[in-house]
């Protein structure tokens, strides 16, 4: 059988001591008939000089600017032909095997579209990572998680969660996406310019019918905060202000409009609390999250027009934050399966 052509991804911001520390195992892991290509978003630090010196037979493509992980994926693979693309973070260690599972199962399922390897964290290999675990999934709030972590529970990998299953989103982190599906959809949404987009874009996707999973059998080990850390205020703009697009673009009208004023309304709670903590960049970040949102209102509203009335499978009918602070709901496992959307 002839392997199809997939081509590994790496975009680049500034990261040259995670493609020091990490390309060589992408390099010595990944299969022969899987292409490595690096995408620079006009990195300001010696990455370029770098990957000349030392790595000079691998294909760069350099962008003039920095275009955020959506648009700079978005112009980079417009120039890369492939059956499959693996975007794959530069903070990430791949083991032996971490591709084969995915494409084959890809290959044997037609209809999905977009998939991921378990994600593991490179500090404690024993426990899920943060940015996608084993699947994601969303709330009717659009508040993401996935087996393996909800809110900041990092659950050890103890095969709970080993089964191959559909899920509502696939990680950015090592997000493997059929190129057909990628170009039907119009890839990523470039506003987006980071955090959230591959959620925009799976949602779209099943929109279109396709379906995303999540195959265990590969795994990978993920640094996490390799670009934006945890504490930087625009990542938590990025987070408030994706989430609120991502209702507007996707949520049906019969959800949408009754669930703002709550959603809107715990954004105000956590912008009380980052004042009360002291971290009042970040609850300025929220304020201008909500202005960025109501500006673009009615031009996200209106991408409603071309897309499905019904929910995709994954979404959670209920508050993640209820079910895990108040009724301790500790787990993905914790939570009442019967409450999420299937495929219709």
């Amino acid at each position: 059988m002839t392997n199809p052509r997939v081509a590994v991804v790496i975009l680049n911001w500034n990261g040259r001591s995670f493609l020091e520390k990490f390309l060589p195992s992408v390099l010595e892991n990944s299969p022969g008939w899987a292409e490595l290509v690096i995408a620079d978003n006009a990195s300001t630090d010696d990455s370029i000089a770098f990957l000349s010196a030392w790595y000079p037979e691998l294909r760069l493509i350099q962008l003039d600017k920095n275009l955020g992980y959506a648009g700079g994926y978005n112009a980079a693979l417009e120039k890369i032909k492939a059956d499959y693309y693996v975007l794959l973070n530069s903070d990430i260690e791949v083991p032996p095997n971490w591709i084969e599972p995915v494409i084959h199962y890809m290959e044997a399922h037609p209809q999905v579209a977009a998939a991921q390897p378990k994600i593991l964290s490179w500090q404690q290999r024993t426990h899920f990572e943060y940015a996608g675990a084993s699947g994601g999934f969303l709330d009717v709030l659009a508040y993401p998680f996935c087996r393996g972590r909800v809110f900041g529970r990092l659950e050890e990998d103890c095969g709970q969660y080993n089964e191959t299953v559909n899920v509502l989103w696939a990680t950015g982190a090592c997000l493997f996406v059929r190129a057909s599906a990628f170009g039907e959809v119009g890839g990523f949404d470039a506003r987006f310019f980071a955090h959230m987009e591959e959620i925009d874009l799976c949602w779209r996707l099943q929109n279109k019918g396709w379906e995303i999973a999540v195959v265990p059998a590969a795994e990978v080990y993920h640094v996490g905060g390799g670009t934006l850390p945890k504490s930087s205020p625009f990542k938590t703009f990025l987070n408030f202000r994706n989430s609120l697009w991502l209702l507007a673009k996707n949520l049906p009208a019969r959800y949408f409009y009754p669930l703002l004023p709550v959603r809107l309304g715990l954004d105000i709670v956590a912008a009380t609390k980052f004042l009360l903590s002291g971290h009042f960049a970040d609850a300025w970040a929220v304020c201008k999250a909500h202005l960025a949102f109501f500006i673009h209102f009615r031009e996200m509203r209106r991408h409603r027009i071309a897309t499905t009335e019904s929910l995709p499978a994954g979404i959670y009918k209920g508050s993640i934050a209820f079910s895990h602070f108040i009724r301790r709901k500790a787990t993905y496992l914790d939570l009442n399966q019967a409450r999420f959307s299937r495929k219709k």
